[in-house]
């Protein structure tokens, strides 16, 4: 559920709600034009890192992956952020997986699913050939305790609650079969990502909201690779699984190294410091494109990057929290604002066409559940349009040339901006200035922690986003009631804390919907009311622009493979598949990933997605990576 979308952290010691996965930060134009040019010195990383290469010391070949998001949780149970969800995919297996080629279901912990005629009850059959990394057997007993903590214990269910709430029972009734029995039917049951961790080893936890799983190393999994060793905002260090099912990767040690600067990881990777680097700005890109032994992959993403609004911070018990502005509770300042926001230009001045420009709130990769209003419905850029809106509403220009509402209260705003993402800088200085030609005033405040100001709802606006699936339940869930915080003092799974009825009762249909074209259709008229709500707009589905190193990795596997990502995929593809330069092998095993060229330039990709159907008349759009 990566989710960058959509990072906050709770103000009482309660479990953690989920943070936008979107944040994979990268690092401005200007300056990595500076860089290219000589005239600026790479900024190192905070906090010293690992010396690695692209072969160690002792003559191991080590992969390094430049991650710039630091690790929320090891916890599944806890984990929201893409970098750790990336983390427990590479190390645990989900009953399911998507292939590589097209993201359908096919086998991961279970090698075969059946429901019954009422689709109440799911039989699962657990695979005997994967073990986990202390040498005990991984069955349904695991998977059976997973689920089952999840459901008994809510600090379990912080991560992945939706997924569950509404399994009725849970059983192994041998080591072999997994039995999940409903309250209702679920659309989701072969797509349940959810990490399955050793019962051995969790059963020991006594408080799954404050246990990170960060003390212990090695970490023990049954995924293709096991976590040796972690430093906060360093580095994650890990191994192959020489007894991973699939087969082990050829890599010898899969390094996570942490940089907080986007040109000091470009920098590392012109030095061979490190092997991939994601997040390129378009100045990184150009420039990378034309290094020697450095690959660049841009390619359509699977994120959007969107505008939010504070709708009113509540929790279920009805108490509303926080100092949004109360204007935003009105639709038409809502619209009046989105009315006044260009998304063409966002998309070629700001994303320099490495993204496709946003619509619905699930990209254009994933052909299914794609939605684009209607020419009528569209909320096109028309300033003027906007200025009568806000005239009709009753919020007129005052003699200082401020909009003011009825109150007399002034329609200033404020909105949250990580400060280490240069997109969001640089949008919010053209909401300045387009929304200032409205009389509206605009505060930018970019913090290094977005997280606390969020979760206390002490915000107007927002910058967020999130990763999204193949199956798109989860991100749908995060706006429903059902997510938002029991009381002020808890913490929800909400994202923006949006409670709307009619988009609930769609989430219902949806949930319990198995007929793909039907259910297909109901995600669509969620998309579709979301929209007319006006609680988010999202601008863009940013591309993911990574590079890599082909002097130390000579093959790798995107998804999809014929234009896709590497980093943050919906399963583990990329570094199990990866091989190092100078090894004889051809693919990084078997079982439906094959090592493949990766797609170079967003002309390319775009071509190569409008083929597989994914693209309609999108011109830019994007996911996580484009923080320019």
């Amino acid at each position: 559920m990566v989710h960058s979308v959509p990072p906050r952290t709770p103000r009482q010691p309660v479990r953690p709600r989920p943070r936008p996965r979107l944040r994979l930060l990268a690092a401005s134009a200007a300056v990595s034009a500076a860089l290219v040019a000589g005239s600026v010195v790479p900024v190192q990383p905070l906090l010293p890192a690992p010396q690695t290469a692209r072969a160690a010391d002792d003559g191991k070949k080590v992969l390094t992956v430049a991650v710039s998001q630091s690790v929320d949780s090891l916890s599944p149970f806890l984990a929201q952020r893409l970098v750790s969800t990336s983390i427990h995919r590479l190390t645990y297996e989900y009953l399911t997986n998507y292939d590589v080629k097209d993201a359908r279901t096919v086998p991961g912990f279970a090698t075969a699913w059946k429901a019954s005629a009422d689709k109440l009850t799911w039989t699962y059959t657990i695979r005997d050939n994967s073990k986990w990394s202390d040498g005990r057997p991984a069955t349904a007993e695991d998977a059976a305790w997973t689920f089952t903590t999840m459901m008994t214990d809510e600090n379990a269910a912080t991560a992945n609650g939706s997924f569950t709430a509404n399994f009725a029972r849970v059983t192994a009734p041998d080591p072999r079969t997994l039995v999940i029995e409903l309250k209702k039917p679920q659309a989701t049951m072969t797509a349940l990502d959810v990490p399955i961790v050793p019962k051995h080893i969790w059963e020991k936890v006594g408080d799954f909201s404050k246990f990170n799983n960060d003390k212990r190393f090695p970490i023990v999994g049954n995924g293709p690779f096991i976590v040796t060793d972690y430093k906060v905002d360093q580095f994650v260090r890990l191994k192959p699984n020489k007894d991973f099912w699939r087969g082990a990767p050829k890599f010898d040690e899969l390094l996570l190294k942490y940089y907080k600067d986007g040109d000091a990881a470009v920098a590392a990777l012109r030095k061979g410091e490190v092997s991939f680097v994601s997040n390129l700005t378009p100045a990184q890109a150009a420039a990378l494109g034309n290094t020697d032994n450095i690959k660049v992959n841009d390619a359509p993403g699977r994120r959007f990057y969107a505008l939010a609004t504070n709708p009113g911070a509540r929790s279920k018990d009805g108490k509303r929290f926080g100092n949004g502005h109360p204007a935003l509770l009105d639709p038409a300042v809502r619209r009046a604002l989105f009315q006044a926001v260009d998304r063409e230009s966002i998309i070629d001045r700001v994303f320099q066409g490495h993204a496709v420009e946003g619509q619905g709130y699930i990209p254009p990769r994933f052909g299914t559940y794609f939605w684009q209003p209607s020419e009528k419905q569209r909320i096109a850029y028309d300033p003027a349009a906007a200025a009568g809106t806000l005239d009709r509403a009753g919020y007129r220009m005052n003699a200082s040339g401020k909009r003011v509402g009825k109150d007399g209260r002034p329609l200033d705003f404020r909105i949250l901006c990580h400060a280490t993402d240069p997109n969001d800088k640089a949008i919010g200085k053209y909401l300045q200035e387009w929304w200032g030609r409205l009389g509206i005033g605009l505060k930018v405040e970019c913090l290094d922690n977005v997280s606390d100001p969020w979760l206390a709802g002490d915000y107007d606006l927002a910058f967020d986003g999130w990763s999204v699936n193949p199956d798109p339940d989860f991100v749908l869930s995060i706006h429903t009631c059902g997510a938002l915080p029991a009381t002020p003092e808890d913490s929800g799974a909400t994202d923006n804390f949006i409670c709307d009825k009619e988009y609930d009762a769609l989430y219902a249909q949806q949930a319990a919907e198995y007929d793909p074209a039907k259910r297909a259709a109901l995600v669509k008229r969620m998309e579709s009311r979301l929209y007319d709500t006006g609680y988010m707009n999202v601008m863009a589905y940013p591309n993911a622009v990574e590079a890599y190193r082909t002097d130390q990795i000579k093959s790798i596997t995107t998804m999809p493979e014929a234009a896709g990502n590497l980093w943050g995929q919906d399963g583990y593809w990329s570094w199990w598949s990866a091989v190092p330069a100078g090894d004889g092998g051809g693919s990084g095993g078997s079982g439906g990933s094959s090592s493949t060229a990766v797609v170079i330039g967003i002309g390319a990709a775009a071509v190569v997605a409008a083929a597989l159907g994914l693209f309609v008349a999108m011109r830019r759009r994007s996911t996580a990576e484009d923080r320019e």
